[in-house]
């Protein structure tokens, strides 16, 4: 699990909205740009190459 006060300040790096966390499997996905970012080894992946369409 993220830590709470890093869920409040990420934000998508596409269009800096809100993003959700999902614990399985762990990522963080953006209801605006229909992305999942991939969390790996605790460290959210923000990188707009590497997500994936959800």
């Amino acid at each position: 699990m993220l830590d709470a006060e890093l869920l409040e300040i990420l934000v998508c790096p596409k269009c800096k909205g809100p993003l959700e966390y999902h614990p399985e499997p762990p990522s963080l996905t953006c209801a605006s740009c229909r992305l999942r970012y991939e969390i790996r080894d605790g460290i959210p992946i923000m990188l707009i190459d590497e997500a994936q369409p959800i």
